[in-house]
């Protein structure tokens, strides 16, 4: 079973149509032998496990489905011959023993490096993988989100890579903060859905944040994505905030990197479709706990 975030954002702002999708759903799983409380969020683990595996790994993303996450999310780059790879940082100094320039080096280069003796001596070996491994690993029903690091340029990549692998049983987001690969991956590849990405800063200490509500609505709504993740600060983001966020366009959100569980409530309790966290395990038990 896969979830549609823009179903749930378009019903958390009308709680008759929420409260008959939440029964709807929990009286089909019931149906299929499911049990237990389903929550509407989805709980997706940030680089994978990554509090307990290292950031970004294949052995990350395989922890993070069995500690039953719905949804992992990646970091990729274009390496210097078209190949996509799956790491945070421009270089590889902070997760790797050498410092290389990921966008200049080849897939071969990277392969080299041991990109899992940074957390623990259990993890050597670890390599920095491919979209295709990281893809591999996606159990049926599950979601994928694939946050694009570099240009533009990685979007042709990308849809190659798409159009080669059969993705039809599992769930598609891709995610940037590039207002321009937005737009060119709802042009190139309109039945994925796709969320600009953004923090937020102060314009002067104690002044006023930006981007606003209606400014984010208006970037959605610009570039064509299909809703925002927001960097989670729950002494911005209130209901006020989301009640204009919606005013402006914009149903769908979710919310990054939340390890609190009383955050991680608050966000499910303002409507936020998806929670990206270090620790998936945790975080599902605390919205497992929300009446």
């Amino acid at each position: 079973m896969s979830f549609d975030w823009r179903l749930f954002g378009r019903a958390s702002a009308h709680p008759l149509r929420w409260l008959t999708i939440v029964v709807f759903g929990v009286t089909c799983l019931a149906g299929m032998g499911v049990t237990g409380l389903v929550h509407a969020q989805m709980i997706v683990g940030h680089r994978g496990a990554s509090e307990d595996a290292p950031e970004n790994t294949v052995a990350a993303f395989q922890l993070a489905w069995e500690q039953q996450a719905d949804g992992i999310e990646g970091d990729f780059y274009l390496a210097s011959d078209s190949e996509i790879v799956c790491i945070h940082d421009k270089t590889t100094r902070r997760t790797t023993a050498q410092d290389v320039n990921v966008e200049s080096s080849t897939l071969a280069e990277l392969r080299e490096l041991d990109a899992g003796n940074w957390k623990g001596a259990k993890w050597n070996g670890e390599r920095i993988p491919t979209f295709a491994d990281v893809m591999a690993t996606v159990p049926e029903g599950r979601t994928f989100v694939i946050e694009l690091k570099s240009d533009v340029r990685i979007v042709e990549p990308l849809k190659r890579e798409l159009d080669r692998i059969d993705h039809s049983k599992i769930k598609l987001l891709i995610i940037a903060f590039d207002e321009a690969n937005v737009k060119a991956c709802k042009e190139r590849m309109p039945d994925v859905e796709v969320h600009w990405l953004t923090s937020f800063k102060q314009v002067e200490k104690g002044g006023s944040w930006s981007p606003t509500p209606e400014q984010i609505a208006d970037t959605v709504r610009r570039s064509g994505a299909d809703g925002v993740g927001m960097k989670g600060m729950v002494d911005l983001i209130d209901q006020p905030f989301i009640d204009r966020l919606l005013a402006g366009g914009c149903s769908t959100f979710h919310v990054w990197t939340i390890d609190s569980p009383d955050e991680a409530k608050y966000y499910a309790n303002l409507g936020a479709v998806g929670i990206t966290t270090n620790r998936p395990a945790v975080i599902r038990d605390a919205l497992k706990a929300i009446p």
